[in-house]
């Protein structure tokens, strides 16, 4: 207080300033250990995706942080580096991490009114590789997080490093991360091609990616362009003659939105993926930073198998389709290759929307655009009728109704590990997976679980039942009489043939003798897990809604002699140095039926191939290897099923259309036995050809194969046992269900959701009698 009042107001300032810096460096101290680490640094430099590989080792999927692909400096154009260190941070190579002299000019402008950043590349680095951790308020806390956090990048990696770092990290809208995948979005070219108007535009939209985006906002982008320009001119990068032509030049762009899904995506992925991630967030991994190496069990050739055979085999059900409804009456081949011949000259489904216009009604009346409609205020005949003149529509939903479906799954019987997935005809086209989300009836494939409850129970496969129609009376009372459309013979027959045969009478008697709870405990045990059972004798035809991984799992139980397992996708995971961090599939199989009785059943379902239902593994396609399967088929042929056993291998496939009022329309198409058959059976036949599987491997009790000899495919025989559904259904029984939701539904599956009765459909034409002919 002695001391002169200027010099007092001065040494009071003096102390002020000194106090504060002191606590401003103190605060700095105590965030020192709240910004990242040296090791989180170091982590974050060598982030990477993680990446999903089959069995063999091939990538099949990568979990990027949107579209990004990391280049390396020398892989990036000279004209990318000089608009960016001449506009964002010219002193880049003299400061160590922060550049105290703009920071203060970027103070003293913002105070005056005149908002400027103060931040270097390296900041904005720290930003871009930690926004949680620093924050994105506009407050002093999150500047110093961010100043603390560059001087600790800088003292860790080189001026080069944080370049690349940089120019890999920052956003560039649609989804897009990195110099590299902006240049393919903006000018179709890699960033190494980069000239110096594509570099000023690109480093141009940092300050602000959405307000001076080029596509959005040509005339701001341009205008920033030219900013960027004056930059590389004010700092020698270009001179002033140079500058004054680059100006006028016009914002060319050759804009082209990347693909939002890799090529390689399929259900398969899809269904990992999901699986991923929530396995990562219960272990606190990061798919998209941390480089792990994802190990699943899908073997990529019998992938491609796969993908083949439902391509083929699905295109030459769809032209089936096409020219059977093409007209009233119903063309007769066997021939595969005769339909396609013909589809060109027909007007597909033409004769079923003639002869289903009630069912049209319907599906326009389900659609979203109708409820649109009626909700803005339009009655429901207005919408109708509105939506029926739309051209466009009606011919889109006429096509996406009558559009086939099919769906592939193999596993391996002696792991429970998933060697193949083909969840729809095209992925791109249809997301909804016909393996794990398709819930639809099984027909007679659900057969062999009867079958296999009886021989738990005691009963002999020779045990001799009659074969004519009952009634059959339920708990609640109600009569059920199952038949079979190929009519009885009133003869006795063993149980064996009455599966070999397909034979619904038999397979009711079987159903009666055994009882509904044993059925329903030896097929949960087997691998029907999740989909709901209903307690009612058809439930031994098959008339309970199922996947098609469900199915396959209980038959690959059957060929593990009776051991079951869960099936699992991903063998291990590593990390990005290859230590093992997590291993799957190990658990130990559990007993669900005896080993005895699972070879008997087995053996049952060889006669199957040999002389029931599918025969056409063996006629069509020539395999002469000790195999296993069913046939399945359901009412009104809405679904087609074929499940097939190797020693090595199980795989099934369903076929039908996503709308169960649509069917295929002769009997002897519709037979799973007919069309799902062609899918498996392709299949099978590329794994044995190609060594994929052993010829020579057999089931535990069975006999050697018989010596591979030359087989011409030729058509099925004349005396092929028919299976067709017959009366399946019952009071109480869950009509077919649709395979999707109807549209808006939410993407889950029906579970058995009633749908409304198809309209009578023309009768078909008598099974034709096959002749041979050259596999089509």
């Amino acid at each position: 207080m002695t001391l002169p009042p200027v010099r007092r107001a001065l040494v009071l300032g003096l102390w002020s300033f000194l106090a504060v810096l002191a606590l401003l460096t103190l605060y700095m101290l105590l965030l020192i250990p709240l910004t990242p680490s040296i090791h989180d640094l170091r982590q974050a430099r060598a982030a990477a995706p993680s990446t999903m590989v089959s069995a063999d080792g091939k990538e099949l999927a990568r979990f990027d942080q949107g579209l990004q692909e990391r280049v390396t400096l020398k892989q990036i154009s000279p004209n990318v580096i000089s608009a960016l260190i001449s506009t964002e941070d010219h002193r880049f190579y003299q400061h160590h991490g922060v550049d105290f002299t703009r920071t203060a000019g970027a103070i003293l402008h913002t105070a005056s009114g005149n908002p400027q950043g103060g931040s270097t590349i390296t900041q904005q680095l720290a930003r871009n590789m930690f926004p949680e951790e620093i924050g994105r308020s506009r407050n002093l806390n999150r500047k110093l997080k961010e100043l603390i956090t560059a001087l600790k990048i800088e003292a860790t990696y080189s001026k080069t490093e944080i370049l690349e770092a940089y120019l890999n990290t920052v956003p560039f809208l649609y989804n897009t991360y990195g110099i590299e995948m902006a240049a393919r979005t903006y000018f179709d070219k890699p960033a190494s091609r980069l000239d110096i108007l594509e570099s000023a535009t690109l480093v141009g939209m940092l300050k602000g990616t959405n307000y001076y985006n080029p596509v959005g906002n040509p005339e701001r982008s341009l205008q920033r362009r030219n900013v960027v320009l004056g930059q590389m001119r004010k700092h020698d990068v270009i001179d002033e003659a140079r500058y004054k032509q680059l100006v006028k030049r016009p914002l060319r762009l050759h804009f082209e939105r990347q693909s939002e899904r890799a090529q390689s995506d399929s259900h398969f992925t899809a269904y990992v993926r999901k699986w991923l991630i929530e396995w990562a967030d219960e272990n606190d991994y990061n798919l998209e930073l941390d480089a792990l190496v994802v190990h699943t069990t899908l073997d990529y050739d019998l992938q491609q198998a796969a993908e083949r055979a439902v391509e083929r085999q699905a295109n030459a059900l769809q032209a089936i389709a096409d020219v059977e409804w093409s007209r009233a009456g119903v063309p007769s081949s066997t021939s595969t290759g005769m339909y396609a011949g013909m589809q060109g000259g027909s007007v597909a489904f033409d004769y079923f929307w003639k002869s289903h216009p009630g069912l049209l009604d319907s599906f326009v009346r389900e659609s979203a655009d109708y409820r649109k409609l009626t909700a803005a205020g339009g009655t429901p005949d207005e919408a109708l009728e509105r939506l029926k003149g739309d051209r466009a529509f009606m011919a889109a939903l006429r096509k996406s109704k009558t559009r086939l479906e099919a769906g592939f799954t193999a596993m391996d019987p002696a792991t429970g590990a998933v060697r193949a997935w083909v969840g729809s005809r095209d992925f791109a086209r249809e997301q909804f997976d016909h393996v794990s989300q398709a819930a639809r009836q099984p027909g007679s494939t659900f057969k062999p679980i009867v079958y296999g409850a009886a021989l738990e129970k005691g009963l002999s496969p020779e045990h001799v039942y009659r074969d004519a129609v009952m009634d059959i009376k339920a708990a609640d009372g109600t009569k059920w009489r199952p038949t079979d459309m190929s009519g009885t013979t009133g003869r006795d027959m063993t149980m064996r043939d009455g599966l070999v045969y397909s034979k619904n009478t038999i397979t009711a008697q079987v159903m009666q003798d055994v009882g509904l709870p044993p059925i329903i405990k030896l097929a949960r045990a087997l691998g029907i897990r999740d989909s709901k059972l209903e307690k009612v004798p058809s439930l031994a035809l098959g008339t309970s809604p199922v996947t098609l991984l469900e199915m396959v799992n209980a038959y690959a139980s059957i060929a593990a002699q009776g051991e079951a397992r869960l099936p699992f996708v991903v063998t291990h995971i590593t990390d990005r140095e290859g230590k093992v961090i997590a291993r799957f599939g190990e658990d130990k199989p559990k007993r669900a039926m005896q080993a005895e009785s699972a070879a008997t059943l087995t053996d049952m379902m060889r006669g199957v191939i040999d002389r029931g239902t599918g025969t056409a593994i063996r006629s069509r396609f020539g395999i002469r290897s000790d195999v296993a399967g069913k046939s399945g088929t359901t009412q009104n042929n809405a679904d087609g099923w074929f499940i097939l056993m190797h020693p090595e291998l199980v795989g099934g496939a369903w076929v039908g259309f996503n709308d169960a009022r649509v069917t295929m329309r002769s009997n002897y198409w519709g037979q799973g036995g007919h069309n799902a058959v062609l899918v498996v059976g392709d299949f099978f036949k590329t794994a044995l050809d190609t060594g994929k599987l052993s010829r020579d491997a057999i089931f535990p009790g069975g006999k050697p194969p018989p010596p591979l000899r030359h087989v011409e495919p030729v058509e099925e025989p004349q005396d092929e046992p028919v299976e067709e559904p017959g009366d399946l259904l019952q009071e109480g029984a869950p009509p077919a269900p649709l395979a999707m939701p109807a549209e808006g539904d939410g993407g889950q599956e029906s579970h058995g959701k009633a749908v409304p009765e198809p309209a009578p459909a023309p009768a078909p034409a008598p099974v034709p009698q096959p002749v041979p002919a050259p596999q089509g």
